[in-house]
């Protein structure tokens, strides 16, 4: 069930992200006054263990209570917290549950009761209108930070490029955050690097704070030497039946140590991303933005290595097996301009 709230529950910005769901006990959308509206929409720990935009939006919130005898924004705030219930015990999301960020309108899952809780988000935000939506994640390999847009909408890239340089436009998946709300206002996904990291807190409050002053986007097109804008052309995974890691003793696919190094770097066609036990398999799930099955478009078996077959740039690689399990190996990019 959606717990809705028209103010901050007393306490609420003392609570780790742990703490939340002891009070809150679900997802609760909270409906913040300010100077001016309609409200910016920032939703937070979509992914339980991705805690720092729930620490990021507290800290803005406390420097606007501490700035004012009560809290005034300058521009009024829905805020959304997703997965308490994962928050708790500090996981991207529990073995009963879909992932948070692949329910949304537009989802390709099976319905869930998590998807009418997003519908009905989406149903009241529309309903009141709405500035912006931001939604804060975290990766867990190395990774710049970079925002995410899924319409190269004016609006949406210059809310991206506020954030910094590195903008990625991807269409898949479905039933992200960011693609249900670019359908009622300009909106983003943030990958803020790894969780616990001060700078990703500091940089995340900053924007956040910046577009509550913001009183409108402009409607004009980013300069093109002001991004850095890439594609994704195809999602990564390990096919299920495979048994993968990094170590281990009778690995279907044993995966490049330190392989999250690679991201956002353009390979050269040939590059090891690890060593196959049966060279007659297909480790890998490839599919582009269609859904199609491409794994010989990017990937080949030479000599039991698992190896690019063209130049790629990867993103979102990691260390973390669990997170390749439940999400993917990682995505793969190409440069790219706006029409």
């Amino acid at each position: 069930m959606l717990n809705q709230l028209d103010h901050l529950p007393d306490g609420l910005l003392d609570l780790e992200a742990t703490e939340l769901h002891d009070v809150l006990g679900g997802p609760t959308l909270i409906y913040i006054p300010g100077r001016q509206s309609p409200p910016l929409f920032v939703s937070v720990l979509m992914h339980g263990n991705e805690t720092t935009g729930w620490y990021a939006v507290r800290q803005v919130l406390r420097d606007f209570s501490k700035a004012n005898a009560e809290l005034s924004l300058p521009r009024a705030m829905m805020l959304f917290i997703g997965n308490t219930r994962a928050a708790k015990h500090n996981v991207r999301h529990l073995p009963d549950q879909p992932d948070f960020n692949r329910v949304w309108p537009g989802s390709e899952l099976s319905l869930t009761p998590e998807h009418s809780l997003m519908q009905r988000v989406v149903n009241i935000v529309r309903a009141e209108g709405v500035f912006a939506s931001v939604d804060v994640h975290n990766n867990t390999g190395l990774n710049p930070h970079y925002a995410c847009v899924n319409t190269l909408a004016p609006g949406n890239m210059h809310l991206a490029t506020l954030f910094g340089r590195t903008v990625v436009y991807f269409t898949r998946p479905k039933g992200v955050q960011s693609r249900a709300m670019s359908d009622l206002c300009p909106a983003v996904t943030l990958e803020c690097g790894r969780v616990g990291n001060t700078y990703a807190t500091e940089h995340t409050r900053a924007f956040i704070d910046a577009c509550l002053h913001l009183s409108e986007l402009p409607t004009h097109k980013v300069a093109p030497h002001d991004i850095d804008l890439f594609h994704t052309t195809a999602i990564v995974k390990v096919n299920p039946d495979r048994k993968f890691g990094y170590q281990g003793d009778d690995l279907d696919l044993q995966l490049e140590a330190e392989l999250d190094h690679y991201n956002f770097r353009e390979l050269a066609s040939g590059t090891r991303f690890g060593s196959v036990r049966d060279a007659t398999s297909q480790p890998l799930a490839v599919s582009n933005e269609h859904g199609e099955d491409v794994y010989d478009q990017y990937f080949e078996t030479v000599d039991g290595e698992l190896r690019t077959r063209l130049a790629v740039m990867p993103s979102m690689l990691t260390q973390d097996v669990e997170v390749i399990r439940q999400d993917c190996l990682c995505y793969l990019m190409e440069r790219y301009r706006a029409p």
